[in-house]
Order: structure tokens, then C-alpha cells, then sequence
């Protein structure tokens, strides 16, 4: 079958290898052009969504298949950052990063709300975008992280552990602004749902390591497949994932938690073959956060105003927040946290989507924060260059006697 696609009213609609073909060259090609101007890479490939989305060219729109390969994509990168940390070296900033997790949900939530009460929104609106800056898109900040060698950095693995903590906290408050939109809050079923993700994650961190250390050599030696070590890491990989799913919490941190059991028990080829499909896949993930940008949203000067307002917003309580709880490490670590957990992302588009379904959210509103997560994440990258200036890559963290 040819290589052919039909015009519809807003966009073209391609078949599979085109549609890849277009998002991953073109994510590759100004991510080129983005490194030899010594800015990001990752700044270029979600610029790429945006120029060959609907805002610009409008060759390609969101669609289910590059929906799909991107969040295969943010798996396989989770996974892999799982791979690089240890649980004992998150355990060292434990108590830091859930009290960055605890922080970086409750500002952005009560400045968020705020900030659309002065504006004249209703509640229940406010409610839904306040919740829907709550939770950090670690995707965004790990493939900075990870692509600049800086994963054995404090800072970097407080990010990752206040991730975890602030995913689960920003459920808790979806659920519950959800139930006030929908007439009623069932106060047990939402703590059951919070107890359940807390105990998987603690469960899963806690022993997986040692659990895969002493299961996968055995079972390994037994099977006869090919590729036998590579396989049962991509079933412990999607089995966390979907238990992850099925505890309340988003299939990366199973995927997370996966990558982080598995570390010390899988050979390099292993950690090689899954770098090698999270360079295939992510950037179908990074594109189309950019393809979600829609110009239209912004008719007015109004809407325009609202959307500047609520990105400022996003950024300051982050950054505020994340950052006062960091603070006995000393403002460069302050710093490197509260920008590392800026991007918005998935987490933000349930919420948006979730208020849209129940009436409670406005289509200009939408537009609003989706150009917010849009932004942000695109201003994440430079921001984290920026604040990890003159650090040292790939050596052994020596923050760690700091508070």
C-alpha cells in the first residue's frame, strides 16, 4: 500500500509509518539543531509537535497511535532512570523529597485555586485547575536528568523521590475535587484507594530488589527462549506498570519501581537494549505534548492574559514550594529541585479532561492549561541547564553531607 494520505477539515490524516516517520524526524531533526545551539535537545523535540501540529503547519494532529507510542515511550524512560538509581540512595533523601512532594502539591493547588477566584471563575472551576497543577511530569526533568549524566546528583534524586510522593498526593486530590463536582465525597473509598497506592509503593521499593535478586538468576538459567534476561524484564516492567495502574497511582512509577528492582540484577546489555528503545520511542512522547498546542485557544486578550497568569502561577508555586523544603541543603540544590519539578504533563491532561466530562471546566480554560503544560515543560529544560551550571557529570555525589 502506498504511502498516501486524505485531507480531512484540520489536518491530514497519514497512515502509521508516515505518522511516524514525520514526528520522530522531525523530533530528531530540530533536536539537532537545538544541540548545536548548545540549548537542549528535548527543547526541540517537543518544539517539533508544535510546527507540525495544528498550531503551525498542521500536517499532523493528537491521535491514538502517536498517543500510544508516547506513553510506551515515558515507560521505557522511567524504566530506565529506574535502572540507573538505588533504592538505598533514595532512601537517603526520603524524608526531603516526600516533604518536596508534600509541598509541590499543596502550593501549586491553593495558588491555583486562588488565582481563579480572583479571576471571577466559579469553584468548582478553580478547584479543577489547582488540582491540575499539583502533579510534576518527572518524565520531562528524568530525560534531562539522564541525558546530562546528573541522576547521581542530590538534587536529582530528590526530584525523583518527591515524584513518586507527589503523583500519589495529586490522586488524592483529583479524586476528591471529582467527588465535589459530582455532588459527594466518599471520604472511605478515597482512603482505601491512597492506603493501597502508598502500600504498593513502599511494598515494591522496599523488597523488589532483593526479590529480583534472588528470583531472576535461577528462573533465567532455566528458560531457553532468546533473549531470556530481556524478557522478564519486560514482563516485571508492564506487570508493575499495569498493578501501578491498578493501584490508583500513573503506570510509570510501576515502571519506576520496576527499573529500580531490577537495577543490580540485570546485565549492561539489558540496561543498553532499553536505552535503545526509549531513544525510539520518547520522542513520540516529548512531540506530542507539542501537537497538543492549540493557538485558537487564545481568541482573546483576555484568555491571553488568564493563560500567562496561570503559567507564572505554575511555575512560582512549584519552584517556591518544592524549593522551601529543600532549603537545609542550600539554595543551589533549592533550586535545581524546585525547577526540576515544573513540567506538567499527563497528569494535567486527566485533570482538564476529567473536568471537561463533568461540566466543570470551560473550553477556554482548557485551552488555558493546556498552554501551561505545554510552556512549562518547554521551559524546564534550559531552566535545569541553567541551575546545574558548572556541576560535575557521572561523579559521586558530594551533597550529600549537606543538612
Amino acid at each position: 500500500m502506498p504511502f498516501a494520505f486524505a485531507l480531512t477539515a484540520e489536518h491530514p490524516t497519514l497512515t502509521l509509518p508516515v505518522s511516524m516517520l514525520l514526528v520522530f524526524g522531525s523530533a530528531k531533526l530540530l533536536a539537532e539543531l537545538f544541540e548545536r545551539l548548545k540549548q537542549p535537545g528535548i527543547v526541540g523535540e517537543i518544539l517539533a509537535g508544535v510546527v507540525v501540529g495544528p498550531s503551525v503547519l498542521g500536517w499532523i494532529g493528537p491521535n491514538e497511535n502517536i498517543s500510544f507510542l508516547g506513553e510506551l515511550g515515558i515507560l521505557f524512560l522511567l524504566f530506565r532512570v529506574g535502572l540507573e538509581v538505588r533504592v538505598q540512595e533514595l532512601k537517603q533523601v526520603g524524608r526531603t523529597g516526600a516533604l518536596v512532594g508534600v509541598l509541590g502539591v499543596a502550593v501549586p493547588f491553593i495558588a491555583g485555586w486562588a488565582l481563579l477566584r480572583v479571576w471571577g471563575k466559579p469553584q468548582i472551576e478553580a478547584l479543577f485547575v489547582g488540582a491540575a497543577l499539583t502533579a510534576t511530569s518527572v518524565g520531562i526533568t528524568a530525560q534531562v536528568l539522564s541525558t546530562e549524566g546528573l541522576l547521581n546528583r542530590t538534587a536529582s534524586k530528590i526530584i525523583l523521590t518527591a515524584a513518586v510522593i507527589d503523583d500519589v498526593l495529586a490522586l488524592l486530590v483529583l479524586g476528591v475535587v471529582s467527588s465535589v463536582a459530582g455532588g459527594s465525597v466518599n471520604v472511605v473509598e478515597l482512603a482505601m484507594t491512597t492506603a493501597f497506592a502508598v502500600g504498593f509503593i513502599l511494598l515494591i521499593g522496599g523488597w523488589g530488589g532483593h526479590a529480583a535478586r534472588k528470583v531472576l538468576p535461577p528462573l533465567r538459567e532455566r528458560l531457553r527462549i532468546g533473549e531470556s534476561q530481556f524478557a522478564l524484564a519486560m514482563i516485571l516492567l508492564f506487570g508493575l506498570a499495569a498493578l501501578s495502574e491498578k493501584a490508583g497511582v500513573a503506570p510509570i512509577i510501576g515502571a519506576f519501581l520496576a527499573g529500580m528492582a531490577m537495577g543490580e540484577a540485570l546485565p549492561h546489555r539489558i540496561h543498553e537494549l532499553a536505552h535503545g528503545i526509549t531513544e525510539l520511542l520518547v520522542p513520540f512522547f516529548l512531540a506530542g505534548i507539542g501537537l497538543r498546542f492549540n493557538l485558537q485557544a487564545f481568541s482573546s486578550r483576555s484568555t491571553l492574559l488568564l493563560a500567562a497568569m496561570v503559567l507564572v502561577t505554575a511555575i512560582v508555586s512549584k519552584v517556591f514550594g518544592c524549593g522551601l523544603g529543600t532549603l537545609s541543603y542550600g539554595r543551589a540544590v533549592a533550586l535545581r529541585v524546585g525547577f526540576g519539578m515544573i513540567p506538567r504533563g499527563e497528569f494535567c491532561m486527566v485533570v482538564v479532561q476529567a473536568g471537561m466530562a463533568l461540566r466543570a471546566i470551560q473550553a477556554d480554560t482548557y485551552g488555558v492549561v493546556v498552554f501551561m503544560a505545554v510552556t512549562a515543560t518547554l521551559l524546564t529544560p534550559p531552566l535545569l541547564k541553567l541551575a546545574f551550571r558548572g556541576v560535575e557529570r557521572h561523579r559521586a555525589d558530594t551533597e550529600l553531607s549537606v543538612g
